[in-house]
């Protein structure tokens, strides 16, 4: 496959190389692209210098390319859409640009993988990081019995919010140390040794963009218009891999070990979980790893039909990146 990558030096850019390198999908050819800024710097992909070309609107840019991995913000992703699909490639988006679209399909392949296959416009959308790692822990417990209702808190790293973020978190831990006052920029507030209840804008109903983008995309992904997701979304001074407290209602009294053995057997979802000698998922230890950290499994009190867990996972490497790539393997592995 010839694959292209927009927005390559970016963070997601810079992670879709690492996953390219090392998972099993078949390459022939990889160009780089990104803005002005950007173009003429090089990247090394499996150990060749790849020059960062200029994205600009010409047709044939994009003739040769069978992948176009696009993580350059939602407004070049709308801007360029007709130029990266001109030449017939399938464009695989990381922004929440066309996420809702009807025409356009939201995918995890491990709960929808068959969406990709209904793609008219060339476009297929990379959910939200929150979304992606919540809907695959859900994918099990949804097969035992049907969903109704998800209440999840997140807990989600300085790195959701790019490099800039992460290196301000750092900053902020040196300069209290000095005993200096740090600098916020990046956060509505300081991160350092504080949590934000807080990300992305608040919209009318009092619930944040970033919390909306669970409940409406967890909808549409598993193809339930039905199902109720209420979500609180939070800023911890993490680096990187988000976490999420996760309360489920299923429609029928689930026994744990049933659901455990349905954790266990799943794709992508490695089970962590043993109480007696303190192991559970924790952000520290999973930064850059692949899988979906389930574990805390057990009973809701507040509900006869509720379970409860723990899920961590790495939102730049299968929030994003990997999620991309997986996508076009499913589409490889699948097609008739």
């Amino acid at each position: 496959m010839n694959v292209a990558i927009v927005g390559a030096s970016g963070a997601v850019g810079h992670e879709l190389i690492k996953v390219l390198e090392t998972y099993p999908f078949p390459i022939e050819k990889v160009r780089l692209f990104g803005s002005q800024r950007s173009a003429g710097q090089t990247l090394v992909f499996d150990g060749r210098e790849i020059k960062i070309e200029l994205l600009r609107p010409d047709d044939s840019l994009f003739a040769d390319t069978d992948f176009a991995f696009v993580s350059a913000g939602a407004s070049v992703s709308r801007e360029y859409a007709g130029v990266i699909t001109a030449g017939g490639a399938l464009m695989i988006d990381n922004s929440s640009a066309f996420r809702m679209d009807g025409d356009v399909p939201l995918v995890v392949p491990e709960v929808n993988g068959a969406d990709a296959f209904d793609a008219p416009r060339h476009i297929i959308a990379n959910p939200n990081c929150t979304t992606i790692q919540m809907v695959v822990a859900l994918k099990p417990i949804n097969d035992l019995s049907p969903i109704r209702r998800v209440h999840v808190s997140t807990y989600q790293a300085a790195s959701g919010a790019g490099a800039a973020a992460m290196q301000e978190l750092e900053r902020q831990h040196a300069d209290i140390a000095a005993g200096k006052e740090p600098t916020v920029e990046k956060f509505a507030h300081q991160l350092a040794f504080n949590v934000i209840p807080h990300i992305d804008v608040f919209t009318d109903n009092g619930y944040t963009k970033e919390e909306m983008k669970m409940h409406l995309e967890t909808k549409k992904i598993m193809h339930a218009p039905h199902l109720e997701v209420s979500a609180t979304c939070v800023r911890v001074p993490v680096m990187r891999a988000h976490s999420e407290a996760i309360w489920v209602e299923t429609a029928d009294n689930l026994d744990l070990q049933t659901v455990r053995r349905a954790f266990i057997e799943a794709d992508g979802v490695e089970y962590v979980d043993d109480p007696a000698t303190l192991t559970y998922p924790m952000p520290l230890h999973l930064a850059g790893h692949d899988p979906v950290y389930v574990g805390r499994l057990r009973k809701d009190l507040a509900c006869d039909n509720g379970i409860s867990f723990w899920c961590v996972s790495d939102q730049i490497r299968k929030g994003a990146a990997l999620n991309a790539v997986q996508i076009a393997s499913y589409i490889l592995e699948h097609r008739k």
